[in-house]
């Protein structure tokens, strides 16, 4: 798509398909056309919670160089919060999916993703196990990659207070 109508298309799009399609064309697109629309987007549908699920789906999934940070930025999108379980899944989950930045060489994206587990076992364990469970792809990983992700595994798994959900996938995780 040209980028031309794809933001055309996402910002006069009278539903949120047409509008979401277009966002995904320009997901990995570091061009204005993709911040007006990611803008617009958010303004438009941020007091509904499905619809959002969506975005911060999208903002986690991006394959853009500073992927991370816009994830960061996301979290202080007015729509989002930790304690509630669907967004905590559709950010967090699509950036532990992200190959590309969950997985970067200097290890950034294993420390971000253990910092929110660390703060969601203390809001919903359940939650924060199902994030952790994301690890679980450690022994696939180059030796470099997994000493990193162990060495996060092993930083929660050594705070105080760990609930037993994130205790067991970790410890079995490290155990593997």
């Amino acid at each position: 798509w040209p980028l031309e109508a794809a933001e055309k298309q996402c910002l006069a799009a009278d539903h949120m398909t047409d509008q979401m399609g277009a966002m995904l064309e320009l997901r990995d697109r570091d061009v204005a056309e993709r911040e007006n629309c990611y803008l617009s987007f958010a303004s438009r549908w941020q007091g509904d919670a499905l619809v959002m699920d969506k975005f911060f789906s999208l903002v986690g999934s991006s394959q853009l160089p500073g992927a991370l940070e816009h994830v960061k930025a996301a979290m202080s999108h007015p729509a989002f919060t930790l304690k509630n379980p669907n967004k905590a899944r559709a950010l967090l989950g699509s950036f532990g999916r992200n190959m590309q930045h969950f997985h970067a060489a200097d290890g950034s994206g294993y420390a971000f993703l253990a910092d929110q587990v660390l703060a969601l076992d203390a809001i919903n364990p359940q939650v924060a196990s199902r994030i952790v469970s994301l690890f679980n792809r450690r022994q696939k990983l180059e030796a470099q990659r997994q000493a990193l992700m162990t060495r996060e595994l092993q930083r929660i798994l050594s705070k105080d207070g760990l609930s037993k959900d994130v205790y067991e996938i970790v410890s079995k995780n490290l155990s593997a």
